[in-house]
């Protein structure tokens, strides 16, 4: 009964102390602060509510059981990142994301590519990973080729989609100015159409961050050698080490989030005209 009391404590504590900042003017230091209050809160709770109802290890460990594993897995938590982060999503977003920019200049500079491209391109995306994993695993062996494959095919299509919507962001105005002083497409693309599509094309790449790190993981469900964060996680539930299972899931979370907001501040940097990046 005592942890739960804690627990309702800490709720209490953590909701009065974000109302009290979001009376405050609005600054980097609140804006910072509440969601940090917001998430130590909800570990607090986490820890008090599993140990206060005796909830099975197996079903929900605690935070701070979860903590223990991590500092005591360090080893196997870097390898598994090194395969599947470092090898699988970052070298298949590099490759996806790369080959769906050049697509779609080449889309945008012959235009009936678009009309046969893009409805395949959706086609293509829609179809789900858990069918496409294996069949790319096969082709491509165990190892992390296979899904880095897998992460191609995920990021390419909302990355090509949102870079030709870029590209066709300008209006017809802009673009007979440029022809009235006599400039050919190339130095209308990079000097007009590229820098308006910018805001869509870090559209497109932020997207893709999540969709690497997803396509990644869960393409080492369908076959990988004896490391990897999807490895680790499927191998680690049949064996009931479900500490160790959310010991990756921290390590997937704060991957994605950083590697998330790594694109979203080189997308303040490069847009920093742009309306939406403004206050």
């Amino acid at each position: 009964m005592g942890w739960i009391i804690f627990g309702f404590v800490a709720w209490l504590l953590g909701w009065r102390a974000n109302v009290w900042l979001a009376r405050l003017p609005k600054s980097r230091a609140t804006s910072l602060a509440v969601p940090v209050i917001f998430g130590v809160t909800l570990v607090i709770i986490w820890e008090c509510v599993v140990r206060g109802f005796h909830i099975s290890p197996v079903l929900l460990p605690t935070p701070s059981a979860i903590a223990v594993r991590f500092a005591a897995s360090t080893g196997i938590l870097w390898q598994d990142f090194v395969q599947t982060v470092l090898k699988g999503a970052v070298t298949g977003y590099v490759l996806g994301c790369g080959a769906a920019f050049l697509t779609a200049v080449v889309i945008d500079r012959f235009p009936f590519l678009q009309r046969g491209l893009l409805p395949v391109g959706n086609f293509v995306a829609a179809l789900p990973i858990i069918g496409m994993a294996p069949i790319l695993v096969m082709w491509f062996g165990f190892d992390w080729q296979s899904k880095a494959a897998v992460v191609v095919v995920m990021v390419f299509f909302p990355m090509l989609v949102n870079t030709v919507e870029g590209l066709q962001a300008t209006d017809k105005m802009q673009r007979d100015l440029m022809r009235t002083y006599a400039s050919g497409y190339r130095n209308t693309l990079l000097k007009l159409r590229l820098p308006a599509a910018m805001p869509f094309i870090f559209n497109g790449l932020k997207i893709a961050t999540t969709l690497a790190l997803i396509g990644a993981i869960v393409a080492e469900f369908f076959g990988s050698p004896i490391k990897g964060m999807g490895f680790r996680i499927s191998t680690s539930v049949g064996q009931l080490a479900l500490d160790l299972v959310w010991a990756e899931i921290v390590v997937a979370a704060i991957v994605g989030s950083a590697f998330y907001g790594g694109v979203a501040l080189l997308e303040k940097a490069v847009t920093f005209w742009h309306p939406s990046q403004r206050g």
